[in-house]
């Protein structure tokens, strides 16, 4: 057995999900998590007054795959997830 962990975008997650289901995965955790890396901080806006975020959300997915199967699980969730975009 093989835990597979990755980093997607929020909006990928269902996407991800999908693929899995597809490939006969049946159980994945999810946890929304917080990160930086390449892509930086983005500024918000709030009651007037300007905020650095310097950390842009994200979630974890982990997968617990037989062996055989973990290679097909990461290529499906690197495929699905991709958006050609640093981050």
């Amino acid at each position: 057995m093989q835990l597979v962990t990755a980093v997607v975008r929020p909006h990928k997650v269902d996407d991800v999900k999908n693929r899995l289901r597809e490939l006969g995965v049946q159980g994945l955790t999810v946890t929304e998590v917080k990160g930086f890396g390449r892509q930086g901080g983005h500024s918000e806006t709030y009651r007037g007054a300007e905020y650095k975020v310097e950390f842009t959300p994200k979630v974890k997915l982990e997968v617990l795959v037989a062996d055989d199967d973990a290679e097909a699980v990461v290529s499906g969730i690197r495929e699905t997830a991709a958006t050609g975009q640093i981050g």
